[in-house]
């Protein structure tokens, strides 16, 4: 073979693999707008709005017989949705080992939840029971298709340039929900233009985000490829298959410890995600219009703060850069428990300090977790990891509700969020990530 010939090849790989990384971006691009939209600026409000429709005299809806404020029943239904995750994804991990297809999965997956979404058109009175139907398939859809997606990183990237992909793609995902909220915030605002009510308006907006995540879906799932399967037939499944890759992962003690310490901060992370907007509507009694505002700030200045943080992290390495995010997501709680009712100027400082770290913190997260995995393990690794994203994330949604339902006070439940991030920020400080990833079988990069 000719070194012309041996060249030729490597070029087409290199080729072919940044096809699959533009590719992969595209996934974040697709379903974003689900976690931008529907879970982190209309749902929560709107779903809470329609549930307290159905409410008693006593503020109590009865889900199968069960006493729940309406204030807490959005954040109960993302607490069951995880709950619904956790129990299908290693089902589906396992499968996507044993058959190598991991694109057909990820195609249902996506289209399991872009389905969902879009049928949350149809949320309307009294429908509390079909709302939280709709919302846990749908984020426990996102779950597994996020898991799925996660796990071509380290098949599409080399460990030198996994920062940047892993940046970049939270970064095209943020670009996107800033666009899809621009839209959504003339319609809502603009709804009587267009001949809608505000709550159909509403409707449109989650409808929506729908079908933008199953027709953006289209991409990734044309440029990604199958790859052969690397697990025998007879291999354990479902949850059988993740207490095989845990005792696996007990003959690399590092890699757990930093699985549970992303297991802790993580799930802060989701809770804000999720339960920000119901914060801002209910306890600092702000309208929609600034609640889309605010988190179109977040997706503007997330795409530039993944970006900044990912140069942060080759100068000064990812461990270094997460655990100065913790600090700030500290900061950054503690102060949210000081803002004044009905100003919106505050709540949009807030906004913005999350935005500078949010998109940063995971995206850094999953490129420094692909460096702990040992060799031909990836997929595997990264279905335990996807779990310790989603296995503790029911935690602090039920904190938040718990909190609330004892105190009546979102102030109260928001701060009771700060202890994630300091746990997170000790248990993440203790690993010693160099000598990890040696023990890993991995080459140590200079900086980490």
């Amino acid at each position: 073979m000719g070194i012309d010939t041996v060249r030729a090849g490597a070029s087409e790989e290199t080729a072919g693999s940044r096809r699959e990384q533009r590719g992969w971006y595209w996934y974040d691009w697709a379903c974003s707008v689900y976690s931008t939209s529907v879970l982190t600026v209309f749902l929560g409000p709107y779903l809470t709005s329609v549930a307290r429709h159905a409410a008693d005299a006593n503020g109590y809806v009865h889900p199968l017989g069960l006493p729940v404020r309406a204030g807490s029943f959005f954040a109960y239904t993302v607490s069951l949705s995880v709950i619904v995750a956790v129990l299908v994804m290693p089902l589906v991990g396992s499968l996507a080992d044993r058959t190598g297809r991991k694109k057909p999965l990820l195609a249902a997956a996506a289209y399991t939840g872009a389905a969902a979404t879009t049928g949350m058109f149809f949320l309307d009175g009294d429908r509390y029971l079909l709302g939280g139907l709709l919302l846990v398939v749908a984020n426990a859809a996102q779950s597994v298709g996020t898991m799925l997606y996660n796990s071509y990183l380290p098949q599409i990237a080399p460990p030198a340039d996994r920062d940047r992909v892993s940046s970049r793609g939270w970064a095209f995902g943020y670009a996107a929900g800033s666009l899809m909220l621009v839209v959504n915030l003339v319609l809502y605002l603009a709804h009587d233009s267009f001949g809608l009510s505000e709550t159909e308006a509403v409707r449109v907006c989650l409808a929506s985000a729908g079908l933008w995540w199953g027709a953006f879906a289209l991409i990734p799932l044309r440029r990604l490829r199958d790859r052969h399967a690397r697990v025998a037939a007879s291999a354990p499944t479902g949850l059988r298959q993740l207490a095989a890759t845990v005792r696996d992962m007990r003959r690399h003690p590092r890699t757990l410890a930093f699985l549970l310490a992303y297991l802790v901060y993580n799930d802060g992370i989701q809770t804000v995600i999720t339960q920000a907007s119901v914060y801002g509507s209910e306890e600092l009694g702000l309208e929609q219009s600034t609640l889309i505002g605010a988190v179109l700030l977040v997706q503007i200045l997330a795409v530039a703060g993944a970006l900044a943080m990912g140069r942060l992290a080759r100068t000064y390495g990812a461990q270094r850069t997460i655990l100065g995010s913790l600090v700030a997501w500290t900061l950054t709680l503690a102060a949210g428990y000081f803002l004044p009712a009905g100003a919106p100027v505050y709540f949009y400082v807030l906004a913005a300090a999350i935005g500078m770290v949010l998109g940063g913190s995971q995206a850094l997260s999953r490129s420094l977790f692909s460096h702990l995995i040992p060799p031909g393990k990836e997929a595997e690794y990264f279905s335990a990891y996807e779990m310790s994203d989603r296995g503790m994330s029911w935690l602090g949604p039920l904190l938040f509700g718990v909190t609330y339902q004892l105190t009546g006070s979102y102030r109260s439940a928001i701060v009771s969020l700060v202890a994630f991030f300091v746990i997170g920020f000790v248990l993440l400080a203790r690993v010693p990530v160099r000598r990890a990833i040696g023990e890993a079988g991995n080459p140590v990069p200079e900086r980490i």
